[in-house]
């Protein structure tokens, strides 16, 4: 597929790329250091200001609760993740000279991330999400004012930043960005075979998939968001979203797996590598039409900090096992392995997600596995769902590294040719 690109490895030694010349040939012109490759992230700096009521809420009439600031949005919790799990993202997106944005930008700059592809002015509203929260930290409702990402994250601020792009191990995307950026940004990425992470954001955004599917290499739904790409490449209300509510059962992992597995199978057959489905409290379905592309690809060339390199030693020689997939692949089908939650102590739900794109995408680049690196992903989610913000304040090694490994050794086959 066009603008996909990984480095197939043993755990020994890493095979020649396209892209390791490419990246060679900018390094030779001074646009890049050799090995020194910033994973780019694109799309939504956003302030979120969360409500949760200590008593249950009553309509028409205020409720005693705790009203909270946090940073969010789903590409800058995406990259904070990475960042605190040692992988330095660079960031393109668009805040405003204001309240929300100062706050944004202090945090960027504290973290000693790099501001150089935020663009900042005083036309621009900095994006505000207000939540509220019910007792059990699940959504309840939500008001979003985000249009200034889709109107001043255009095509042409992304443009500035082509050499940023092109010397990048993976882009990650966020469907906050309009559909004219989407494909710019993709489009920069296909010309040096740099892999691109759609994260679909919502629903209604997730849909965005229709135009640059072709670019992409992996794409973290959820179910619901699932089946919307899966009707949007379809160009037709296919599937339609399973509703739990009307379900009086709990589903099991295999019967949850049969009823989404035809919109997963649209989404591999536009040629998109590897989806992450999220399921909540189900866990993680991993899913390709290829075996190898589980345990035998991750990014390269990129920046190494300590962290990064101690999070690799520690869950790649804990995390591997052979075999795992030792299944005959028939014509037509694809592999799939579920991945359980993590048990933990519910804070708050949002930035779940989020953190587990982020984990994984910083295990990618640190060279971990397509396996170890959703488990460090699950860890990941575990840690922000025990947290106030959106992304802790920081990760303790050996806990993402131990939470991992339950993650890594919990995960099962569900769906493999050789079975049906």
């Amino acid at each position: 597929m066009e603008g996909n690109n990984f480095q197939r490895i043993s755990h020994q030694q890493s095979e020649p790329t396209r892209r390791g010349l490419l990246k060679s040939d900018l390094a030779a012109k001074g646009e890049v250091k050799d090995g020194e490759g910033e994973a780019v992230v694109i799309g939504g700096m956003v302030l979120d200001i969360n409500a949760t009521p200590s008593v249950p809420a009553k309509p028409r009439t205020t409720t005693p609760g705790k009203v909270l600031y946090a940073l969010g949005g789903v590409a800058r919790n995406v990259a904070e993740c990475m960042s605190k799990l040692g992988t330095k993202p660079y960031m393109i997106s668009a805040v405003g000279l204001d309240m929300a944005g100062n706050l944004l930008l202090e945090q960027w700059k504290s973290a000693e991330l790099s501001t150089e592809g935020i663009q900042r002015h005083q036309d621009i509203e900095t994006a505000v999400v207000c939540n509220i929260f019910d007792g059990k930290g699940e959504l309840a409702a939500a008001v979003a004012s985000v249009d200034a990402i889709e109107k001043f994250l255009t095509p042409e601020w992304v443009w500035k930043f082509s050499w940023k792009i092109r010397s990048s191990p993976v882009l990650m995307v966020d469907a906050n960005l309009s559909s004219p950026t989407l494909e710019a940004a993709c489009q920069l990425a296909a010309e040096s075979k740099t892999p691109v992470w759609f994260e679909p954001v919502s629903v209604a955004k997730s849909k965005r998939i229709a135009s640059v599917a072709k670019y992409v290499s992996f794409a973290s739904p959820n179910e619901d968001e699932l089946i919307a790409m899966a009707n949007a490449l379809s160009s037709a209300d296919v599937f339609s979203p399973i509703k739990r509510e009307d379900i009086h059962i709990k589903l099991s992992v295999r019967s949850l797996f049969q009823m989404l597995r035809p919109a997963i199978q649209v989404l591999l057959e536009k040629g998109i590598k590897v989806i992450v489905v999220t399921l909540g409290s189900d866990g993680v379905f991993l899913c390709s039409s290829e075996k190898h592309e589980f345990d035998s690809l991750n990014f390269r060339d990129v920046k190494s900090h300590s962290f990064s390199r101690q999070l690799y030693e520690i869950v790649n020689s804990s995390c591997h096992r052979n075999g795992i997939l030792n299944v005959t692949r028939s014509k037509g089908s694809f592999y799939a392995l579920h991945f359980p939650a993590l048990s933990a102590s519910v804070v708050r739900l949002t930035g779940a997600g989020d953190c587990l794109v982020g984990g994984t995408i910083a295990s990618l680049c640190a060279g971990l596995d397509v396996m170890q690196s959703v488990a460090v992903g699950i860890a990941s989610a575990k840690a922000a769902v025990e947290a106030d913000s959106n992304v802790p304040a920081k990760h303790c090694l050996t806990n993402i590294a131990d939470d991992a490994r339950l993650a890594y050794f919990g995960a099962r086959p569900v769906f493999c040719p050789s079975t049906l």
